[in-house]
């Protein structure tokens, strides 16, 4: 089993700290900004991050014969409906409600196993999916409380939560000879394509220069997080042990509530604070089992 060495922990806490203050950063670029146009414009630049890094490396870009459509089918989960489906959730909701939701993710990767791949379920994973529903249901039943159309924002969260942890098992199950690096290119790639399509299908009317402030927004995400965290993350994701690969999500959405506090000034409520204790319980017993406790 492959070790965590001290450049996978640093690589590990900057993923962790650069894809926790995201969340804030991408509720204030998209309080005013169309949030599929916003997206649209940080996966081109990633694209171009990408690319330069990969020249630079010189990495091979080409898809392997035959994998091109196994390369589309990892990018729909893992990058169409995942980036699509969390801005969304990103704009209706606080930024740290976006953010518990959203890492979610190891309970619903766990359930994905189950499901689609018949993988057994250990007892503390079946705990641990009932924790993080529990919390999800929890922030879902306050935010009917209200009529801002909210419940539709935990849903598209709750939803590209899924179909991340669908794609985070899929890629470890896939086998395909390129490069991380190269594989995130193309995955990105074929997801802005869907992107600006629904971008153009549904706010066209809306589209505009983007002020320096949605910029700057732009420029994280580009650079950031598509330039750097995915590429780390799918390396992670490929290379380590489930349990290392995803230690730092559990601090990522505490990270993306307390700095959306700092940053907006938004106020967690006491649903928050449960919402954490649960969901950071879920990914514990989902990410911290005994390879042996596994149900009969």
């Amino acid at each position: 089993m492959t070790r965590l060495t001290p450049r996978d922990l640093v690589l590990l806490a900057l993923l962790t700290l650069f894809w926790g203050l995201n969340w804030p950063i991408m509720k204030i670029s998209v309080r005013e900004y169309p949030p599929l146009t916003f997206r649209l414009i940080g996966m081109l630049g990633g694209i171009g991050v990408i690319w330069l890094v990969a020249r630079l490396q010189k990495a091979p870009l080409a898809i392997p014969q035959g994998q091109l459509l196994t390369v589309i089918k990892l990018a729909i989960p893992n990058m169409l409906i995942w980036h699509t489906l969390i801005i969304i959730g990103v704009r209706m909701l606080s930024s740290g409600r976006a953010a518990i939701l959203g890492y979610t993710m190891p309970a619903w990767a766990v359930l994905a196993g189950l499901v689609f791949f018949q993988d057994r379920i250990s007892r503390s994973s079946l705990v641990g999916i009932v924790m993080a529903m529990s919390g999800a249901m929890l922030l879902l039943s306050s935010e009917f409380s209200r009529i801002s159309g909210q419940p539709l924002g935990t849903l598209a969260a709750l939803t590209a939560a899924a179909s991340w942890g669908f794609g985070t098992v899929l890629m470890k199950r896939t086998q395909i000879e390129m490069p991380t690096i190269s594989l995130t290119l193309w995955m990105l790639s074929f997801a802005t394509t869907g992107v600006a399509v629904l971008a153009m299908m549904f706010e066209l009317p809306q589209m505009r220069w983007p002020h320096l402030i949605e910029w700057l927004g732009i420029i994280y995400n580009a650079a950031i997080i598509f330039g750097f965290a995915h590429v780390v993350w799918f390396q992670l994701a490929r290379s380590l042990p489930p349990v290392a690969s995803s230690l730092s999500v559990m601090f990522i959405p505490v990270i993306g509530t307390f700095s959306g506090a700092w940053m907006l000034g938004e106020q967690p409520h006491w649903q928050d604070y449960l919402a954490i204790v649960l969901i950071l319980g879920a990914m514990s017993t989902v990410m911290l089992r005994r390879p042996g406790d596994q149900t009969r």
